[in-house]
């Protein structure tokens, strides 16, 4: 029953949102001051068109984990009038092309998952710990199936 509730609601954030994964986890310190690791970040995707400043999440093909940036330059095609963006973190030194594909210059539309439009410091630990630290995870699996087991209800 709570599994089930969790995806319902997981999913209509996704529709409300029009994100894939509307809340992520700041991974690493590339995005500080602004955002520390362990900060939980609630996207949202509209149809407006990315600007330079706005801070994204974007995958970048042959990497499963997600990236939190910052799009410092905007390029319009010409010809198909799509908008390509580079980014960079806030705490990195230059930007992002070399944590893109091979070859890749710029992310197009379909490599970004979301825009941040708010933020929960520290949140994330928790799964930070648990990803990091597995026997933690296994530790609260079995407290938490004990006490469904022990339970009288």
């Amino acid at each position: 029953m709570i599994v089930t509730s969790a995806l319902i609601i997981w999913k209509a954030l996704m529709c409300i949102t029009g994100s894939e994964s509307p809340v992520v986890v700041v991974l690493s310190g590339s995005m500080e001051p602004g955002f520390k690791r362990g900060d939980i970040l609630f996207l949202h995707m509209s149809k407006d068109p990315i600007r330079a400043g706005e801070i994204v999440v974007f995958n970048v093909d042959g990497r499963e984990i997600p990236i939190v940036h910052r799009v410092i330059k905007v390029h319009e095609r010409q010809d198909t009038g799509e908008v390509d963006v580079l980014t960079k973190g806030d705490n990195n030194y230059g930007d992002d092309r070399l944590l893109y594909a091979q070859g890749q210059l710029w992310l197009q539309r379909h490599h970004i998952m979301g825009r941040a439009v708010g933020f929960l410091p520290y949140v994330g630990w928790v799964t930070i710990i648990m990803t990091e630290k597995p026997i933690i995870k296994y530790i609260l699996i079995g407290a938490l199936g004990l006490l469904v087991i022990t339970s009288k209800d």
